[in-house]
């Protein structure tokens, strides 16, 4: 059953609003074609992808848009690169891709009025911009991706599609992160005043407003290039090869696509591991094959000041503790002192916390705390080096502090480099083998991490006194 967005959800001021915004947006596609761009077109035909901001996540995905359009070019397509920003982007990435030869063409957002429905998510705010493709009527055939896309070859046969064609990554659903287009004012418009009037769309987005706009793609012929190099009419299926889901490719750690060319990697899982995220390999071996890409297209230069700097850091707390252990470690241990009126209300619930969660609880945030610190986009290979590096340092300051035992205290930082290593093997045949080895790799390293925790709690070198009176001379580590 479809799900219906009733307009007696909406403020009576919000839906008026959305009323002035049609008709503008209507009249503003009849108009003219797009608002401004940096130059003008080179050929007929264009890879678009877009980009705007006003979400948690604009860099990364400007990075993203980035290698897309940079790794196009390294594959020598014929055809225009196009980003279609929104004009409040910051200049200086505008600048970096106008210089690589991108045609950056700046538009005003295309207000969704999905965006104040119950379970919308935020980043999605801006993704209905797509719809402005189709008012690139400079050209005959456009190509439109998303960010998040991974191109292996160079796909400029899908110029010779019809006016609309998609893959299906889902058995019933068309999936929006690649779609061919041919430009079309009448169209836009047609979509613009669908989207003012909300029209059904699932997920508030692009994905969900183009899946009901064309509802018959299902029922379409499969996409197949005409030898001649002439451009068909229609609406076409493109194969599986050109939306291939990421998510197939961990069943069997290699790819297994008869149908097309396998031209292009999708990543529409959790957001959390999208492919530019240092943390998602090894946990997704393909988001190194993003990096890759990355490095020999974009580079990493404004991570390295930020991943340098922490290094530096991460060594002197090293070299600082190792000092300090050589002059001795002090006997008496570390001594919390609780003043009088909260020990009078608080105290054995504060002894209990002291003695039993503070000296886990501070090894866990010196495990985690340091992966926090690494830029998001960072390499995988050096995320992980600094991250561990950090870890290192923040638990040899534990230890030393809260006079911990040595081995115990390492124990877990021991067992995470280990993880590492079995899920970034390049030796599994196959998913499940992959699979069953960190499972195993778990169940082996769970009594270790139960003896470091039982160790780590039964030491007694951390003690909770209730403040001295002023005859007393006790030492006072906090107070």
């Amino acid at each position: 059953m479809k799900r219906q967005w009733p307009l007696q959800h909406l403020a009576t001021g919000h839906f008026l609003l959305i009323i002035l915004l049609g008709a503008k947006w209507s009249d503003a596609g009849a108009a003219s074609p797009l608002a401004s761009s940096s130059k003008a077109p080179s050929s007929s035909n264009a890879y678009a992808t877009i980009l705007y901001v006003g979400t948690p996540r604009d860099y990364e995905y400007y990075i993203a848009a980035h290698v897309l359009l940079r790794s196009l070019a390294a594959l020598h397509v014929n055809a225009d690169l196009v980003l279609i920003a929104s004009q409040d982007t910051p200049a200086r990435w505008i600048k970096n891709l106008v210089q690589e030869g991108v045609r950056v063409v700046q538009v005003e957002n295309i207000p969704n009025p999905y965006a104040h429905q119950n379970g919308f998510n935020k980043r999605f705010i801006f993704t209905l911009n797509k719809l402005l493709a189709w008012k690139l009527t400079e050209y005959e055939r456009v190509v439109m991706l998303d960010a998040d896309n991974l191109v292996l070859h160079n796909m400029d046969e899908l110029f010779q599609c019809g006016q609309f064609c998609a893959a299906f990554i889902d058995p019933c659903i068309f999936h929006t992160g690649l779609f061919v287009l041919q430009p079309s004012l009448d169209v836009f418009n047609d979509m613009v005043q669908r989207v003012m009037a909300m029209a059904e769309n699932r997920d508030g987005a692009d994905q969900g407003f183009l899946t009901d706009y064309f509802p018959d793609l299902l029922d379409m012929p499969m996409f197949h290039p005409p030898s001649n190099g002439s451009r068909l009419e229609g609406k076409f299926r493109l194969p599986f090869g050109y939306q291939m889901d990421a998510s197939y490719y961990y069943l069997r750690l290699k790819w297994r696509v008869p149908c097309g060319p396998n031209s292009v990697v999708t990543f529409p899982g959790a957001s959390w591991l999208k492919p530019w995220y240092w943390w998602s390999w090894p946990i997704l071996p393909l988001g190194l094959s993003w990096h890759d890409l990355r490095a020999s297209t974009v580079g990493y230069q404004e991570e390295f000041l930020p991943l340098a700097g922490q290094a530096i850091l991460y060594i002197a707390v090293i070299l600082f503790v190792i000092v300090s252990m050589w002059h001795g470690r002090h006997d008496e241990g570390c001594k919390v002192c609780i003043p009088k009126s909260v020990w009078a209300d608080y105290g054995p619930y504060i002894q209990s916390f002291v003695e039993k969660l503070l000296k886990p609880m501070c090894i866990v945030v010196s495990l985690l705390l340091p992966m926090a610190m690494v830029p998001i986009a960072s390499y995988p290979l050096m995320g992980w080096a600094i991250a561990m590096l950090g870890s290192l340092a923040f638990l040899s300051a534990t230890m030393d502090l809260l006079r911990l035992p040595l081995v115990a205290t390492f124990t877990p930082w021991l067992l995470s480099l280990g993880s590492l290593v079995v899920m970034a093997s390049p030796y599994y045949r196959n998913g499940l083998i992959r699979a069953l080895a960190i499972m195993g790799y778990v169940g082996f390293a769970t009594p270790f991490l139960w003896w470091a925790l039982t160790q780590v709690t039964k030491s007694k070198n951390v003690h909770v006194e209730k403040e001295p009176s002023r005859s007393q001379t006790v030492l006072m580590k906090i107070c």
